[in-house]
């Protein structure tokens, strides 16, 4: 089945430590949901191409945890949060923490939009603690990782 690919916006804004992130998909908000909350999915389509990725524990619900790991030629890079809230098919409030970088912690929270006509529409709100911690996490290829992440979405949501 083909895919459409879609724009995905990401706007830092220069007075906040934050980054928002839209994406439209051509699948139900029910599809687009499951796909961030079942481990076995989440794996097939989170982070950039090039990037294999072990999850240790994901729990995706209220009070939940979550650790995985991506690995390159490179090395590998583990990130781990908590779920502070998960309400089914309309959002979920997470923390998000590189483990290289522990004392650096983001509150993201996403939420889903029916659109109508089988298609949702996905904002993300992270909140960085500084400025310098969101213009660090953009330069280390953030972009990359969400295009290619999205781009593997819509083909997971067209099987």
């Amino acid at each position: 089945m083909s895919t459409t690919t879609r724009e995905t916006t990401i706007t830092a804004d220069p007075a906040a430590p934050t980054v928002v992130i839209t994406r439209e998909f051509d699948a139900p908000r029910e599809n687009v949901f499951r796909a961030h909350v079942d481990p076995d999915l989440v794996k097939r389509w989170l982070g950039p191409r090039d990037l294999t990725m072990e999850i240790d524990t994901y729990d995706a619900r209220t009070g939940g945890s979550y650790r995985y790991t991506h690995r390159d030629s490179d090395g590998e890079y583990t990130f781990f949060g908590s779920f502070h809230e998960v309400r089914p098919s309309e959002r979920i409030v997470q923390t998000f923490t590189y483990e290289g970088f522990p004392d650096s912690v983001t509150l993201e929270t996403m939420t889903l939009t029916d659109l109508g006509g089988g298609r949702t529409r996905l904002e993300g709100l992270s909140l960085f603690e500084s400025i310098e911690a969101r213009d660090g996490m953009i330069a280390s290829g953030m972009e990359i990782g969400v295009n290619e992440g999205y781009e593997k979405l819509d083909e997971l949501l067209a099987e």
